[in-house]
């Protein structure tokens, strides 16, 4: 599964910290995560995945690799800016926000319109957001969401 972490660009310290445990138990379940590949949360989450030994693919808005954050293992050009978010959770199975600012909250919007499950850490309070407490509750849901929604009896195509 590819699960998106979104956040703002700059975070405090114990966001940082939450971001990196997001991204660990991102790696500790196998799943490979996907974010705007700069710094603050994104930074933060693809530390913690690395330190797990996962996977991590970062959507950059600009058009040179080494802008990505150093945890970055792919990354992907767009040349898109803030536009690049669509790509973000178009590729995303699940989205976990984590804090977040105006950017996150358009991340967020894309996510809910496409029907991707968004699960909250710390971040926007709005209907269709799942507030979660901790990462492994985060992925507990997602995990459980995605198989209910691959299951034979679901209706999906």
């Amino acid at each position: 599964m590819i699960i998106a972490v979104i956040g703002q660009s700059q975070c405090p310290p114990a966001l940082a910290r939450l971001a990196e445990n997001v991204g660990k138990e991102i790696a500790r379940r196998g799943h490979t995560l996907v974010c705007g590949g700069m710094g603050g949360v994104m930074e933060a989450a693809c530390r913690g995945a690395k330190e797990a030994g996962g996977v991590t693919l970062g959507i950059l808005p600009g058009k040179d690799k080494k802008d990505a954050n150093p945890f970055i293992d792919y990354p992907i050009l767009t040349a898109m800016s803030h536009a690049r978010n669509a790509v973000i959770v178009r590729t995303a199975d699940a989205v976990i926000a984590v804090g977040g600012k105006y950017g996150t909250l358009s991340e967020i919007g894309l996510a809910m319109s496409i029907n991707k499950p968004v699960f909250g850490l710390r971040t926007w309070s709005i209907r269709g957001v799942v507030p979660v407490k901790s990462p492994a509750e985060a992925l507990d849901k997602i995990e459980q969401k995605i198989k209910s929604s691959l299951s034979p009896d679901s209706s999906r195509i």
